[in-house]
Formats: C-alpha cells, structure tokens, sequence
C-alpha cells in the first residue's frame, strides 16, 4: 500500500499505479480512476507524510465510496463533501440503484449521459462516481459557480433551471437543493439511511432527463 499526493494536496491510498502516456490509473480498494500525470505530486509509501506548505486541507469522509469519492473531487476540482452528499441524495449510495426513469448507479447517470461521458459500465463505482462528478463540474461551469443552480440542474436538468431562470418550482427539485447546501454548509459527511426511514425520498425514485450541458 502507498500513498498518490496530488497537487491539490488530497492524498489518496491506493494498491497500485498504471502510467498510459498522459494518463495514470490509481488502483484504489473500491476500484480504479485515471487522473491526469500532472496532477500528481509525488508516490511516497504509507508510512511517509510530508505535509505540503500550502496543501489544503483534506475533508474527512465517513461514508461509503470515501475514497474513490475524494479522487473524482480532486480530479474535477469538486468540494468531496458536496459529491458525497449528492450521491447520498441520488442514490442512498446503491450502486445499483435504478430509477423510473432509468437513471442508473451511485450518481444516476441517465443512459446518454453515461454515453457521452463514455462510460461502459454505469454500476461500477468507480466509472460512475468519475461520470457524475464530471457532469457536476459541467453544470458548476454552465451556471458560474452557482452551486444551487448547479444541483437544480442535475436533479431536474439544465434546461427546466434556464426555463424557469432559477431553481424550479418543484417540490422535489428544492428539498433536494436545500438538503444538499444545507448538509454541505455544515460539514456533514453523509452516510446510508436504512432502507424505509419515513420523510426521505432519494432521487432514484424519479428522475429527469440529464442533457448536454
């Protein structure tokens, strides 16, 4: 076991590396991510910490798919517990999870978005936490940063938050919002909520379209 130690200062363990050009894939206990050469640091063994001037901080996560949760984060300069709680929200952390609408996985990526994104497999976690972290980051830059709007975006599409020029008037689409913002303001790191918890409803239970960003 070694450490990866990224330019952003996240440090993730993994079992091994591949190097494919450009690209290195981490070998992590949950699974595999590729993230670009430069973006890492340095490989050091477990044991060694030498802390980086100016690291930042690394949230701690409690929750399942903490590690492969940080990757994908660090890889698309994503908050880990913003990422977190949204596939607390999609999914309650089921990797196969499937909606109504046929959203799939951990991030209820719908079939063209698992497409687009190339993704072969939407039920292995690794491949849909990148996915979804990817079409988050895509939502964060089509509406400036704005996280509300950006969770809007992914809960009921982009195209419902431009029609109704903010978050839309849907109950679901605004509980899920304020849910997300408030967890992520306070620093909760979530966790899976047994099956049947009264007054908790996960986006698995329906979903809308995702569209190009």
């Amino acid at each position: 076991m070694r450490n990866a130690v990224m330019r952003s200062g996240a440090r993730f363990h993994i079992t091994g590396y591949e190097v494919s050009g450009a690209i290195v894939r981490l070998h992590l206990a949950g699974g595999a991510v590729d993230v670009a050469a430069e973006d890492i640091l340095r490989f050091e063994p477990e044991e060694v910490f030498v802390p980086e001037p100016s690291a930042k901080p690394v949230i701690a996560l409690n929750g399942p798919y903490a590690e492969l949760i940080r990757v994908s984060a660090s890889k698309y300069g994503l908050d880990p517990l913003l990422l977190a709680n949204v596939m607390a929200a999609e999914s309650n952390f089921n990797p196969r999870a499937v909606s109504r609408k046929n959203a799939q996985g951990l991030m209820q990526l719908m079939p063209q978005t698992s497409s687009r994104l190339m993704v072969k497999n939407p039920f292995d976690p690794a491949q849909n936490i990148d996915a979804g972290a990817a079409y988050l980051k895509q939502m964060l830059n089509r509406f400036e940063g704005n996280v509300a709007l950006a969770l809007a975006a992914y809960n009921a599409g982009p195209d419902r938050v431009i029609q109704y020029g903010g978050i839309p008037p849907f109950r679901e689409t605004q509980d899920y919002v304020r849910r997300i913002t408030t967890r992520v303001s306070q620093g909760t790191s979530p966790s899976a909520v047994p099956t049947g918890t009264p007054n908790v409803q996960f986006s698995a239970s329906k979903k809308a379209p995702q569209t190009k960003p």
